[in-house]
């Protein structure tokens, strides 16, 4: 029994000591919490165009006849490399397409493409969005009027 006991004298005595040591090391700090998610660092410039003509929009604007069939939404980022940004289109209020578009480098060209039905006529707006969902830039357009 005695054998049993000296450990754990010894053990007790050992800490003790090394609390009452100056250059005893504390203990690390706890690690930090996840970081939240940040806004965007990218950088956009966008336009809304009829066509493409070597990956450069042509025929831009913001008012567009009924029969405009599809409209692209053209974008140069800086500074958003890796990033995935999303284009999310609005006919009136309601949410009509979310195209999801990763970056690629800096500075990175894309674009994504919308077919706009003929009956569709009327305010229409497109989002540029962060991977949070924070808007970057708007682009407001009207369809037949």
């Amino acid at each position: 029994m005695k054998a049993v006991l000296t450990p754990v004298l010894v053990l007790g005595l050992v800490g003790s000591l090394a609390a009452q040591d100056s250059t005893a090391r504390p203990a690390a700090p706890p690690a930090p919490a996840a970081a939240p998610a940040v806004a965007s660092t990218a950088n956009v410039e966008a336009v809304l165009a009829r066509t493409l003509v070597d990956r450069a929009p042509q025929d831009t604007g913001t008012a567009f006849s009924d029969s405009v069939g599809t409209l692209v939404l053209w974008m140069r980022v800086t500074g958003g490399n890796g990033q995935t940004l999303h284009h999310v289109w609005f006919h009136g209020g309601d949410q009509v397409g979310d195209v999801p578009l990763t970056i690629g480098g800096s500075p990175w060209r894309t674009w994504s493409r919308k077919t706009i039905p003929a009956d569709a006529k009327g305010a229409w707006h497109v989002e540029i969005r962060d991977e949070a969902g924070n808007v970057i830039k708007r682009i407001d357009f009207t369809v037949g009027q």
